[in-house]
């Protein structure tokens, strides 16, 4: 009798337990939005709900020795390239090279093995010597030494150090003069010290400020001096301050003295921190003695090649060289830094005509061969080392120099029905009567393409726009190519 009670009593228990749960999920879902009461667990379906099909044709293994069966002829390409690149508009000089990526074969050329003038396709080079020499995760470090009462800034070849954070969707995050201020302060706090001189190295770097043959790139924004200590790349605001931000298309004078600015921007930020300068800020050497009191670095090595590839950054490209001549033992000079690229461009196995007098292609007097630059295009793909030099390329109508309004070739993603929008990723170069591309593209039968397009001699600065809209046109050709 007992037991009979208590399981009515329990199954009284669990009955009313039941009622109550249900009301309550009902009271419940009254009070969730309506999205929300919707939502359905997932599960897994019975069967194959898509059936998928390639977006592109794989294009087989780079490093692969067999040759692709729908490889463009030279002929087809003779026929496509001829009606892309009119002399009227490209002028006399015009070399192109176009190779196969999985073979190396050359499927065209025309004055491939003639030295031209390479604006910024000069930065391939740079980048492919300096992850090369240095690695890719390699990285600058700015540094604060102190000297009894004094403090020295000393400048390590940072392209890329800011004054304050930049905005949060910059890519790479750069070291910040704030933050080795803030360290700084903390350093100097913990000594008892509120008050210092300070006084600034750029012994690093060494011969003169601007390359030969430059023009007035200072005034036209493309360039500042190339010093081991600048912030913000010199680009400054309307008000003349320090920009804070990566603007590749800002093209307001740039600082005139970046080494003074940088130091003058890093002792106010030190009086932010309680720490006071007395004097002038002045030019000086560290001692190899003093003590290290704080440091920042650089984002890795692959990530700032990426950076000067996409911007076309000429302030970039100057300071990989110079780290390049270090490493191996150069002045860090322009003259030290363009040999040393070259003396590294023979050892990686590059014996195609190159001569180099800096290390970003601003100067009319460099010299490299089409078939050379896709000798580069060709190492760096196949070395992982170097891969940084691929992912870095401008894509055509999405980001960087092939993006619109970012340079003379940003139409390129919109020609050919837009057949080359996302597939040709390629390195522009412009000066006022020269015009080149280098880079690679998908054809139409998802066959990787190299391929290098120079126009040295551009019939005048007004038809400048015309010679890139033709390479241009030359480029989406490949990308619609079957050239058979």
């Amino acid at each position: 009798m007992f037991v009979r009670r208590t399981r009515t009593t329990a199954l009284a228990a669990l009955a009313l337990l039941n009622v109550f749960t249900i009301a309550a999920g009902l009271a419940v879902a009254h009070m969730l939005p309506p999205r929300l009461a919707r939502l359905h667990v997932p599960v897994a379906a019975a069967g194959r709900v898509v059936n998928t099909t390639p977006v592109l044709t794989p294009a087989g293994n780079p490093t692969s020795t067999t040759q692709s069966t729908s490889l463009p002829t030279s002929s087809g390409l003779a026929t496509m390239l001829s009606g892309a690149l009119p002399s009227g508009a490209t002028g006399t000089g015009l070399g192109v090279e176009v190779a196969d990526a999985a073979t190396g074969k050359v499927l065209y050329a025309a004055n491939a093995g003639t030295p031209a003038t390479p604006a910024s396709t000069t930065k391939l080079v740079t980048a492919v010597a300096s992850l090369a020499v240095l690695g890719p995760d390699a990285r600058f470090t700015t540094t604060v030494r102190q000297s009894g009462g004094t403090v020295v800034l000393v400048g390590g070849g940072d392209p890329t150090l800011a004054v304050n954070e930049y905005p949060s969707s910059d890519y790479p995050r750069p070291a910040t003069l704030a933050q080795l201020a803030a360290g700084t302060a903390r350093a100097l706090k913990s000594q008892g010290r509120h008050s210092v001189r300070l006084g600034y190295d750029t012994a690093l770097y060494s011969g003169p400020d601007l390359g030969p043959g430059w023009g007035d790139d200072v005034a036209t924004g493309n360039v500042t001096s190339i010093v081991s200590l600048e912030a913000d790349q010199g680009r400054l605001t309307p008000s003349g301050a320090f920009e804070d931000s990566d603007d590749p298309v800002n093209y307001r004078a740039r600082a005139t003295d970046p080494a003074g600015m940088t130091a003058a921007a890093f002792a106010a930020l030190l009086g932010q921190d309680g720490i006071t300068v007395t004097g002038t800020p002045a030019q000086a050497v560290a001692p190899a003695s003093a003590a290290e009191l704080a440091s920042v670095s650089s984002p890795p090595l692959y990530e700032i090649a990426e950076q000067m590839l996409l911007e076309s950054n000429n302030v970039i490209a100057e300071n990989l060289a110079r780290h390049v001549a270090i490493a191996l033992g150069q002045p860090a000079t322009f003259t030290g830094a363009a040999d040393a690229l070259m003396t590294e461009l023979r050892r990686l196995g590059i014996s195609t005509p190159v001569s180099l007098v800096d290390g970003s292609g601003l100067s009319p007097q460099d010299e490299i061969a089409p078939e050379t630059l896709v000798r580069v295009l060709q190492l760096a793909q196949r070395t992982p080392r170097l891969r940084g030099v691929i992912t870095g390329l401008p894509v055509a109508g999405f980001v960087g120099t092939l993006s619109a309004g970012d340079s003379d070739f940003g139409g390129i993603g919109q020609l050919a029905g837009g057949t080359a929008r996302g597939v040709v990723r390629a390195k522009t170069g412009n000066l006022s009567t020269v015009a080149t591309l280098a880079g690679l593209a998908y054809d139409k039968a998802g066959t990787l393409l190299l391929f290098a397009i120079m126009a040295p001699q551009v019939p005048g600065a007004d038809q400048l726009q015309a010679a890139a809209d033709a390479i241009d046109t030359a480029a989406a050709g490949l990308a619609a190519c079957g050239c058979s």
